[in-house]
């Protein structure tokens, strides 16, 4: 019952404190409802970036991988650091002065509107095959370990995470349909700071036991007993080799943090220029910080169990939970745990809506369509997206690298693609429209390919970044042959103020270095 209670008592917080930020607010404008009226501070920003970001398919699939892996698996979160930096002193800047709502009109500037139109429904279908399946999924093993779901309906296991997905579905979808991104950013910034104690209170209480009480022996015992899963530096056949930060890796950080519209709405939504950037590199610093809640905890769960669930590594840090955890803070940590997950799915829900409704509906739909009509336009396609991803969401289970390493594996398919014309478009003004629709195609062919077809032993980031040479080596070639006709982008439509914040440089140089530095400390 006490379990019950804190559970609900978080998760009716936090409803109610995003109720009442906003009951004044005005949402039927097109502003209002898809950038939160372009009024999100710094903190705001981090605290929603962070929790879109973060969800079960890290608590659980990151956790999961670290148990098997070892602390290599790190590289995903601490190099995030260092596309932050460049997204905040050089993306982000472009996409203020243009006054953009979404990425996609970017690309309609730099190249014609069938290229956003192309990307606008890739980046729909990524919604649908990879990140909200995955997020509902992993959400719901870690909500059926703490309250036995299927037990309790009399159901089997399996039924019983079908119900929980449903249920996580239509709760996530309340917040993104009816509030928008200021009703999603204000519930991110509370559910940052749960997750943050939650996320923390599992590899403390588990310190304290294995230390008797003694936070630093507990880590000194788990480093003695399996020093070989603190390594950073992945081996060739390993999981995540070292090699990969210098060929696909980094593409794929800075498209995800600077050009992924799920992540940048958040900054595209800020006050002015400043707080933008306060938002993107405060974020860097959770991301440094972040591997104490989602990496080390696997490890500490090798050290209890050993090899014993490495045929279940998803299934490995619930374990860990009702191992470690009192039963009077399970509650809270569910209601932590539900927060994370509708983050994601409503922050996802909410870019679905944007894209759909300003790069698909009003441009070739409805040119004329009002604010209010495209409100209720979103309104309606998150509904679609969020019944359909429920039914996708219990057939990603049993992926044999684990659930976080297929998510990545599906990401690529859409994200080197878009990330390559993206790039091209910014640092190469010869690229034309026909070479970026070449590069689209060509890229997702090869990922396809190379990847789920034919038996390249080749790891799938180092395709990332193969993929990425010749996707910009052909819109090169294309280009040459059918030239771009750039017309001038439109600058400052927003009207904001666009004084860079005075601390973002040093500050993105304490980033840069500390990545430098664990990598530097943690090499074996």
């Amino acid at each position: 019952m006490l379990t019950v209670l804190s559970f609900l008592g978080f998760t009716l917080f936090v409803a109610f404190f995003s109720w009442y930020k906003l009951r004044k607010d005005d949402i039927s404008s097109r502003d209002g409802y898809f950038l939160g009226g372009r009024t999100l501070t710094g903190g705001v920003i981090a605290g929603s970036m962070i929790l879109t970001n973060i969800s079960t398919e890290h608590l659980i699939g990151m956790n999961g991988s670290a148990y098997k892996n070892g602390m290599i698996i790190i590289a995903w979160e601490v190099t995030s650091a260092i596309a932050l930096v460049i997204a905040a002193l050089y993306f982000l800047p472009i996409y203020l002065r243009m006054g953009l709502t979404t990425i996609p009109q970017y690309l309609e500037s730099r190249y014609d509107a069938s290229t956003k139109a192309i990307v606008a429904f890739l980046l729909m279908l990524s919604f649908v095959v990879t990140l909200l399946p995955i997020v509902l999924y992993t959400g719901a093993i870690n909500l059926e370990s703490i309250f036995n779901v299927s037990e309790v309906l009399g159901v089997s296991k399996g039924e019983g995470i079908w119900i929980t997905v449903a249920v996580i579905g239509v709760i996530g979808s309340i917040y993104a349909i009816f509030g928008g991104l200021k009703a999603v950013a204000l519930s991110d910034s509370v559910n940052a700071i749960g997750l943050v104690i939650g996320g923390l209170m599992v590899p403390v209480f588990a310190l304290w036991d294995i230390g008797d009480g003694n936070l630093i022996l507990g880590m000194q015992k788990v480093y003695e007993v399996v020093p070989e899963k603190f390594n950073v530096i992945g081996s060739e056949d390993s999981v995540l080799p070292f090699s990969t930060l210098f060929t696909g890796l980094m593409i794929n950080q800075i498209y995800f943090w600077g050009m992924n519209q799920t992540i940048i709405q958040r900054a595209l939504g800020a006050k002015n220029m400043a707080e933008a950037q306060k938002g993107l590199l405060f974020t860097g610093i959770f991301k440094i910080l972040i591997p104490l809640i989602i990496v080390l905890p696997g490890i500490i769960a090798f050290y209890y169990y050993g090899n014993q669930y490495y045929d279940d590594q998803d299934f490995i840090y619930p374990i860990l939970l009702a191992k470690v955890l009192p039963i009077s803070l399970t509650g809270f940590f569910a209601a932590v745990v539900l927060g994370a997950i509708l983050s994601t799915f409503n922050s996802v829900l909410n870019s679905a809506a944007t894209i759909f409704s300003l790069d698909i509906f009003k441009k070739f739909i409805s040119p004329s369509a009002s604010d209010r009509t495209l409100v209720r336009v979103g309104r309606s396609s998150s509904i679609i997206l969020a019944v359909t991803s429920i039914f996708v969401a219990p057939l990603v289970g049993n992926a044999p690298e684990g659930l976080y390493q297929l998510m990545q594996q599906l990401n690529g398919i859409f994200f080197i693609p878009i990330a390559s014309i993206l790039i091209a478009g910014f640092f190469i003004p010869k690229i034309s429209a026909t070479g970026a629709k070449v590069g689209l195609t060509l890229g997702l062919s090869f990922y396809l390919l190379t990847t789920f077809i034919l038996e390249i032993n080749i790891h799938f980031i180092h395709i990332w970044g193969i993929e990425f040479v010749i996707n910009m080596v052909a819109m090169y070639l294309v280009s040459m042959k059918y030239p771009a006709t750039i017309a001038p982008m439109r600058m400052n439509q927003a009207q904001l103020d666009l004084k860079e914040w005075k601390y973002a440089k040093p500050l993105a140089i304490v980033l840069v270095a500390c990545v430098v530095l664990i990598y530097v400390w943690l090499a074996q």
